[in-house]
């Protein structure tokens, strides 16, 4: 197994799948492709699930295990973020790829301004994409800029821990949901008496995880939290379905102070096949901008600010990057078409210059 595992990360793998009655898989480039060609058995699975699973409790109730999340290392080669599952009643075994090393906003090709952004004193950074679109690499760049640059404590909850960050002029205290704290929540309420300057979330899909990021934003933290969505317009309309109807209204007025930046991502294949690059989508917060997020009927317009803000702000639209990807020749046109079919927001065309995004 570990033969196999090391392989398939020398080769770029992003995901691993190991599945009874199926041979090793694994994701390189964005396609699954098969590492081996003998079909594991039930056992075979089992086994691995038990080698991978650390905690000697949840070794002795595998066989009672549905769907369980831990991580795991291999040295000199990563760690690994585990999902184990039962699938026709034998299991199966997903395994995201962590590079030991924490990536930078530079290397992982993000907009400058992420380090402006990052250096925040306080507010609400999301962080949004679908599944394997890169969230968890660009939060951890975030919070390496934060750890090189500032002298802050840093605390987050994941679940599990994924990219170890050592202490270097910050103090970063990680915390894994499940085995340093009970959940998301309880972390995040325990952590804003822990003295933290920021505060980092692995996922923010819940009221009360929303309401307490909220309150931690108010109250002079910067919190940087990811969700799934597939947009900037679509992250911030989850974020505000998450809380209860009669709370929309005033969570709205909230969440339009509190937050600093939304940035969205996707990461497509490169034209030349060599891995992928990411597609940014970039919100930053102005006047304008939060007079939008205030009132529902002008939330699409965030859009047009993000068009508009590219020179004087460093933000964009998917449609303006995608376009610059395709200039530069790291993307071809028909992966941009494919990409910007997947948002669900209309094209935008930016105003003639002159026209401030910064209300």
């Amino acid at each position: 197994m570990e033969k196999v595992i090391k392989a398939a990360v020398g080769r770029g793998a992003s995901d691993l799948h190991i599945k009874a009655g199926d041979v090793f898989r694994a994701r390189i480039n964005g396609k699954l492709v098969p590492l081996t060609k003998q079909r594991l058995t039930p056992d075979q699975t089992r086994a691995i699930a038990l080698k991978l699973i650390s905690s000697e409790e949840d070794r002795a109730r595998i066989d009672r295990l549905h769907d369980f999340d831990c991580s795991w290392g291999l040295p000199g080669v990563g760690r690994f973020r585990v999902n184990v599952l039962r699938q026709r009643s034998s299991f199966m075994i997903v395994m995201r790829v962590i590079p030991f090393s924490v990536p930078t906003i530079e290397s992982l090709n993000l907009p400058e301004v992420l380090a402006q952004v990052a250096e925040a004193d306080r507010g609400l950074i999301l962080v949004a994409g679908v599944g394997g679109s890169g969230k968890s690499s660009t939060v951890a760049a975030l919070v390496h800029h934060i750890n090189r640059t500032q002298h802050k404590h840093v605390v987050t909850i994941e679940n599990p821990i994924e990219f170890l960050h050592r202490d270097v002029n910050c103090s970063i205290t990680q915390r894994e949901v499940g085995v340093d704290t009970d959940s998301m929540v309880i972390g995040l309420r325990a952590a804003l008496r822990q003295d933290p300057d920021v505060v980092v979330l692995g996922e923010m899909m819940d009221a009360d995880t929303v309401d307490t990021a909220v309150k931690a934003a108010e109250t002079g933290h910067l919190v940087i939290a990811t969700l799934p969505a597939v947009d900037v317009v679509t992250a911030i309309d989850r974020v505000i379905a998450t809380l209860p109807r009669e709370e929309r209204e005033i969570g709205r007025m909230r969440l339009s102070e509190a937050i600093r930046a939304v940035i969205a991502q996707q990461l497509l294949p490169r034209s030349d096949e060599e891995g992928r690059v990411p597609a940014v989508e970039l919100l930053v917060s102005t006047p304008a901008v939060k007079a939008c997020l205030k009132d529902k009927e002008k939330l699409a317009e965030v859009r047009r600010h993000m068009a508009d803000g590219k020179k004087s702000l460093g933000t964009q639209t998917y449609e303006q990057h995608v376009a610059e990807l395709v200039e530069a020749e790291l993307i071809t046109s028909d992966t941009a078409k494919a990409a910007l079919a997947m948002t669900p927001s209309a094209p935008i065309t930016p105003k003639r210059a002159g026209k401030s995004a910064s209300g």
